[in-house]
């Protein structure tokens, strides 16, 4: 056998010598050949320039290829509000099994006692009539009469409408009182993780109830290994008390709903809808208690119980603990449960209040500051808000029970009386005062109030300082004590309203009157709503309304609104295609109100009606016939300037039956007659170049039919409605307060005996004084200037008058400059004077 070679580490010398010497016959002598000098990716660029030129861009080839991704991209779509993501659901929905007869009485008393402290709620009938006109809006009809299938049908409406917005249904007939704060203090202690059949028990049924036998009919046995439901139909909630279901039962009974049709042929509610619960959800009875929590029901019915009163009932422990009242025999009795109950939650929350007081109190002890413990004067209502600046600085105001000094902080009015509310609620809180002053000072009668203040804080509320006289003794031996007390009303829950859905698309009709010496500023306005609304398109329509003198011609070259109306020709012409054109409406005034006018005479009024005002309410009247019921109109002067921002926030905050805006303009200081600032069209709004003028009220938005509505209530009063020209004297007639003296002309009105409604002066006025149930909003709006018809006056060369006229609107005339300027002007002035002397 021959021996393996192995080999030395000679060997292994020689071999790697011998391998050397043969590689170095093959590589050349510079090894950097071997090495590329450029890159391949710049050799393929070279090499397609020396075959294309420099010139040659790359294109892709897409033939045969997709266009497009084979797999979509999946666009993640995100609920509206976090609550639907996040799956929060509002807690309570009552289900009230009522008929058609005691929808006027049992339903209307239930939905009055319980709609407003639960979620939702909604009354199920039978709709085997057309009746619809119930006062009841939440009514569901079914057209299955069948009675032992009705409460499956109200099982299968809320699965399919309400399953994912609540946790808990309740189910009750119409004559069950509800507490509702007790019962859902009571579901928020439990958890929605689980299944809930909660209720009054009903034990010991026997089959007797089963009106169709084992099964429920036809064919259907029990199924394997489940007891005939005769037999079984032990520990149900009872429906006279109110059942008690979780969305998880709900959605179980919604996907087993056929089988429990068949099974639930009785002519018990209540059995039926258990039979139900204990086949779809496996639950094994009605569960009076969960997680150590239990709903009671007081029953109205029980032996001692029919004719009781109910301050005797409010005597036992059951009653006050009940969340459910039942049978209640009338629907006076809802209302005196819920007063009942109302008040007994009342004296609860007051009284865990006075002791969270007097537990604050303890903890504090004087030993630790009342800044540290956020203890302050009432618990739980902020502190009077710190000012930022001295201009912030929330004044005092004084009261003496009938009058205001210094109202709003307004100098030009020293004294004001209080209006009714303003009187009926000093009244009251004078009353509470007096009734702490006879608890804490028993010796002491009240004899006189020495003075009172007020101050409003937006985030606190009302604060009152009362300094009374209360008198010590009797006879010579009485003395005058002063005694000071502070009076807090605080903001309730501050709660926004809801109001209809509106868009920024609804066409908007402006009317703007003119009288013949307005005509430059209203040839200054169309251009201006030529340059804003008609080349941009927006969706307006523009009706002017001329108002005649009675001696003025309307036709030919000596009408005074002839070049209005070319204008408007013109521009309707121009713009024919788009939509947008200007028509006119002529309005003859009467004797009365024909005379001459100098424009330096009515520049100074807040108003441009000067001293007639209530001629906006016969333009609106004259003029609304020519536009319909449904316009949106907005009564404008020509006087103004705006912008497209200002349309759309009258399209946003006018209503139909809802709203009416009547925003505050910015009135401009005349800067070119004052010298006080510099005009700009384009600046923000300051104090130095002009005012918000509150106490202008030309301009309003409405809809008509809100406006026709308002004037039909208040023309039985005494503010008729104008149908043609011939009507304007009836609103010339003297007010009810001002009465016409003997030496009145009886031209004016004061022969008759019918009086004018007292108050009314605008539209604004009208929907007051009307009591209408649209809202009125009324606010400060940057993008509304007014005071453009004074600029224009000067501009062209015009003066102002040297006197005040003596009645300016609402006793108010324009501001020409600020407070601070004019003060300013009055030190420059007596500086002047002193160096002259």
């Amino acid at each position: 056998m021959r021996r393996p070679v192995s080999l030395s580490r000679n060997h292994y010398f020689v071999i790697g010598l011998l391998l050397g010497l043969v590689l170095s016959c093959y590589i050349p002598e510079n090894v950097w050949e071997l090495v590329q000098q450029e890159c391949p990716q710049q050799a393929a660029e070279n090499l397609l320039i020396e075959r294309f030129g420099q010139d040659f861009e790359p294109h892709l080839n897409l033939i045969n290829k997709p266009l497009a991704a084979k797999k979509a991209v999946k666009n993640v779509i995100r609920p509206r509000y976090y609550s639907s993501e996040l799956g929060i659901r509002e807690k309570i929905f009552i289900g009230v099994m009522t008929s058609q007869e005691h929808i006027n009485t049992f339903a209307t008393a239930f939905n009055r006692t319980t709609a407003h402290l639960v979620n939702k709620i909604k009354f199920f009938i039978y709709a085997d009539s057309v009746k619809t006109n119930y006062k009841l809006k939440n009514i569901v009809g079914f057209t299955d009469t069948r009675e032992n299938r009705r409460p499956f049908h109200v099982i299968k409406y809320i699965a399919d409408n309400y399953l994912e917005e609540y946790d808990y249904f309740l189910l009750v007939p119409d004559n069950v009182y509800v507490d509702a704060r007790k019962l859902t203090k009571l579901l928020y202690h439990m958890s929605i993780t689980f299944d809930l059949y909660m209720g009054g028990a009903r034990i010991g049924l026997d089959s007797s109830n089963d009106a169709g036998g084992g099964g429920g009919g036809g064919g259907d046995g029990a199924e394997e290994g489940e007891s005939s439901p005769g037999m079984s139909d032990r520990n149900y909630c009872s429906l006279e008390a109110g059942i008690l279901l979780s969305s998880s039962v709900v959605r179980k009974m919604r996907k087993n709903l056929e089988r429990c049709v068949r099974i639930g042929s009785t002519g018990d509610h209540s059995v039926n809808i258990g039979r139900c619960v204990k086949y779809s959800s496996r639950v094994a009875g009605c569960q009076e208690s969960f997680q150590g929590m239990r709903q009671y029901s007081y029953s109205l019915d029980a032996p001692g119980r029919r004719h009781r009163d109910f301050g005797e009932l409010a005597k036992e422990v059951a009653f006050r603990n009940a969340s459910t009242v039942y049978p209640v025999q009338t629907p006076e009795d809802f209302y005196r449960l819920h007063a009942y109950y109302s008040k007994h939650h009342l004296e609860l929350v007051q009284a865990r209040g006075y002791a969270l007081e007097q537990k604050s109190y303890r903890i504090a002890n004087g030993s630790i500051s009342n800044k540290i413990l956020e203890i302050r004067w009432p618990l739980g209502v902020p502190p009077p808000s710190a000012p930022e600046t001295r201009h912030d600085i929330l004044t005092w105001q004084l009261l003496n029970g009938t009058h205001s000094f210094l109202p709003h902080g307004n100098s030009e009015h020293a004294v004001a009386p209080l209006s009714r509310i303003e009187a009926l609620d000093f009244a009251k809180v004078l009353e509470i005062a007096l009734q702490y002053a006879a608890l804490k000072h028993p010796r002491l009668s009240y004899h006189s109030l020495h003075s009172a203040y007020r101050k409003f804080d937006g985030t606190r509320g009302m604060d009152y300082q009362l300094h009374l006289g209360l008198q010590e003794g009797s006879g010579r031996s009485k003395k005058i004590l002063l005694k000071s007390f502070e009076v807090v009303k605080p903001l309730g829950r501050v709660e926004v309203v809801p109001s209809p859905y509106v868009t920024e698309s609804t066409r908007i009709a402006m009317l703007v009157p003119a009288f013949e010496h307005q005509v430059p500023d209203a040839l200054e306005f169309v251009a201006q709503y030529e340059r804003i609304c008609m080349q941009n398109q927006d969706n307006t329509f523009l009706l002017l309304i001329f108002l005649y003198r009675l001696d003025s011609p309307s036709k030919g070259d000596d009408d005074p609104f002839k070049t209005l109306k070319t204008l408007a020709l013109d521009l309707s012409s121009k713009y024919k295609t788009d939509g947008s054109r200007i028509a006119w409406v002529s309005i003859r005034l009467p004797e009365q109100l024909s005379d001459p006018v100098d424009p330096r005479d009515w520049l100074l009024h807040s108003s441009m009606y000067g001293p007639r005002q209530l001629l906006s309410l016969v333009v609106a009247d004259l003029a609304l016939p020519k536009l319909g019921l449904e316009s949106l109109v907005l009564l404008a002067t020509p006087g103004m300037s705006f912008k497209a921002d200002f349309l759309n926030r009258v399209r946003m905050n006018t209503i139909q039956g809802f709203q009416v805006y009547a925003p505050i303009g910015f009135q401009m200081y005349p800067c070119r007659f004052a010298q006080f600032c510099k005009e700009c069209e384009t600046c923000d709004v300051s104090q130095s170049s002009g005012y918000f003028d509150r106490h202008n009220h030309d301009v309003i938005a409405f809809y008509s039919r809100d406006y026709v509505q308002a004037r039909k209530l208040l023309h039985p009063q005494g503010l008729p409605i104008i149908r043609s020209d011939l009507d304007i004297d009836q609103l010339l007639m003297p007010s009810k307060e001002n009465e016409v003296d003997g030496g009145a002309d009886p031209g004016e009105g004061g022969a008759t005996s019918e009086k004018r409604l007292a108050g009314v002066e605008s539209i604004l006025d009208m929907f007051v004084a009307a009591q209408h149930s649209v809202h009125i909003l009324r606010g400060v709006e940057p993008n509304l200037r007014l005071g453009q018809d004074v600029r224009n006056h000067l501009a062209r060369g015009g003066e102002l008058p040297q006197e005040l006229p003596e009645r300016c609107g609402r006793e108010q005339c324009i501001h020409l400059a600020s407070r601070k300027q004019i003060g300013d002007a009055i030190i420059r002035y007596e500086d002047k004077s002193i160096l002259h002397k």
